[in-house]
């Protein structure tokens, strides 16, 4: 979130981007100060489910129900099946929580999302302009009396999260209570969307770095070499279980990943996954070594927290990543047989990109870079004709990127946003309610690939006619920025965050900000948001053989005189590109 210092900053830019300097009403956002209530079409009556989700809680004793925008494996990205705040509230945005008592409901989220919160809540929701869980802890204070119960479902927290909201409660005379089932799930009933099916498949030896024999003989020996000596290690992030033995899904959608556990011990493998789901290949990888040390025993994904409440009844040490681990997992582990880090050696493995992984990467860059240049010259022809709007502006960029070598589709929803809807943080336009590209206006492509060599993030900013004084100001200086980091040369092992302010520092000599990160790792066909790489406080120190995107940008939810409302323009020149450390130059061709 931007400090209150830049709001003269914003109101500045708005006026300089609007194409209007007279207030007009919004009409795609909901007015709940009216009586009636206006609701935008975006909305969902949310009346009847909240209604049924009361009821359950009545039943339980439950004086609030807090429901997270993840899944049991703390997924930046969810399937449908998992969208349990969607389906509550109607909010689709990736970031969020939700509260519900007996006569209140209320949604959490970050300035990215505000106004997409208000054209999607119905007036059963208030919107909380903020992630804190300090802040939801002291709404539920306030709403729940002292002796309340407040239920959460521990297989949807992680444990930093479970742990803040404990301490946000202690000593109110409130309980945090975890339930057996989740409640929305119960409510959802037969309508929610049902359990992935597709197939699992082995990726190709030509787009991995090394056999997943040679990786976990690697975490293994990181095991021995542990002062601590774990006997195993949990893995409960998807990215790591698909990382670690090659293997790939379409469970999440984008994201080629599958719903799996892994316990990896000293001698053997549990892998637990819906195993029918395999292909041959696959499983023959699996299982060509049994039995044997690189015997991989495959077992039922639901049988997870029962056969690892057995494994710790024994003499062992378990590792774990809490970034990735739940609260329900967590809790099965005895505190003294437990070895935590922020994140599991699997997920610091991945993160750095060996020599082949580099190349794979490069090379998904390089093709990825012709689509995107088609695209940008097919805009330049098309749109002084007035012949493009933002949806099949979308749909064209994904048809360029499929037509590529190795492409596996796009690595997330395309972002196709012209004018004010550019200032909408994860903006996708949808056929029939999409606005028409024009050469007045800014125009914002947020979009990726996947390939089987690699993974991509490119956005790009243009305008088609004359943009006026403060646009250019506004772009040039985001680009100074990206250039500016683009090029540092700075030790290994340096905190992201130590060198994230030279994205910013051209904007923030005239007072301007952008109020995200600064960019993000990328994955070798996995997540196109990559941790632990990245500027933020909780990312890991970089070092040679990350990827991160640089990503400077303006936009998000801005506040506006006329009540909240953004109308930033986002220019964003965004480059992905090998982080830089020693000597090591940018590649000319990602420059």
């Amino acid at each position: 979130m931007q400090p209150l210092p830049w709001v003269a900053a914003w109101v500045l830019l708005l006026h300089g981007y609007a194409t209007s300097h007279v207030p007009q009403a919004r009409t795609d956002i909901r007015d709940c100060s009216t009586d009636p209530p206006y609701l935008p079409p975006t909305t969902t009556n949310t009346t009847g489910r909240l209604a049924a989700l009361r009821d359950a809680m009545r039943a339980l004793g439950l004086h609030a129900y807090i429901v997270p925008s993840t899944d049991a494996h703390m997924s930046e990205y969810i399937a449908e099946r998992d969208s349990r705040l969607r389906w509550l509230s109607g909010f689709s945005g990736s970031a969020g929580t939700g509260v519900v008592t007996q006569d209140r409901a209320a949604l959490w989220t970050d300035s990215r999302y505000w106004t997409q919160a208000e054209r999607q809540l119905d007036c059963n929701w208030e919107l909380q302009r903020t992630t804190w869980i300090q802040s939801i802890g002291l709404w539920i204070l306030q709403a729940v009396p002292a002796g309340g119960n407040i239920g959460l479902d521990p297989f949807l927290f992680s444990i930093d999260t479970w742990n803040s909201y404990s301490q946000a409660l202690q000593g109110s005379g409130r309980t945090l209570l975890p339930t057996q089932t989740n409640l929305v799930d119960q409510v959802w009933g037969d309508q929610r969307p049902p359990n992935a099916s597709g197939k699992i498949y082995s990726l190709p030896e030509a787009f991995t770095g090394s056999s997943w024999q040679e990786k976990v003989a690697g975490i293994r020996w990181q095991m021995e070499q542990h002062t601590r000596h774990p006997t195993a290690v949990l893995l409960a992030g998807l990215e790591e279980t698909a990382w670690l033995f090659n293997l790939r899904g379409d469970d999440i959608p984008y994201n080629p990943v599958f719903y799996s556990y892994t316990l990896l011990t000293n001698t053997d493998i549990s892998l637990f996954l819906d195993d029918w789901r395999l292909s041959p290949e696959a499983r023959q990888s699996l299982q060509a070594q049994c039995p044997g040390l690189l015997c991989v025993e495959l077992l039922p994904y639901g049988q997870a927290q029962a056969h690892l409440t057995h494994y710790v009844q024994g003499n062992v040490t378990v590792w774990v990543g809490t970034e990735y681990t739940t609260y329900g997992l967590y809790s099965t582990i005895p505190q003294e047989k437990l070895l935590e880090d922020s994140y599991s050696p699997v997920m610091l493995a991945k993160a750095v990109k060996n020599t082949k992984e580099q190349e794979l990467l490069r090379a998904a860059h390089v093709r990825d870079a012709v689509a995107v240049i088609q695209y940008l010259v097919w805009l330049e022809k098309m749109v002084p004709q007035g012949q493009v709007d933002e949806f099949l502006g979308a749909q064209h960029i994904d048809a360029l990127r499929e037509a590529q070598e190795h492409s596996c589709g796009p690595s997330f929803q395309s972002i196709s946003a012209s004018g004010l809807n550019a200032a909408l943080a994860h903006y996708s336009p949808s056929n029939g309610s999409s606005r028409v590209l024009s050469v007045d206006e800014m125009y914002l492509l947020d979009t990726g690939g996947q390939y089987l060599d690699g993974t991509t993030d490119i956005t790009r900013t243009v305008h088609w006619g004359v943009p006026t004084p403060l646009q250019k100001e506004a772009y040039t200086r985001v680009l100074m920025g990206n250039i500016d980091l683009s090029r540092l040369i700075f030790p290994p092992n340096t905190a992201g965050r130590t060198v994230e302010s030279f994205a910013r520092r051209a904007l923030w000599d005239v007072g301007l900000n952008y109020g995200h990160g600064t960019g993000h790792g990328i994955g070798n066909f996995l997540s196109v948001h990559e941790w632990p790489v990245g500027f933020q406080s909780n990312n890991v120190p970089l070092t040679a053989g990350m990827f991160t995107s640089i990503a400077p940008e303006w936009g998000g939810a801005l506040p506006d005189l006329r009540g909240g409302v953004p109308g930033a323009l986002r220019p964003q020149p965004h480059r992905p590109q090998p982080n830089v450390t020693g000597t090591d130059p940018v590649p000319e061709h990602l420059l």
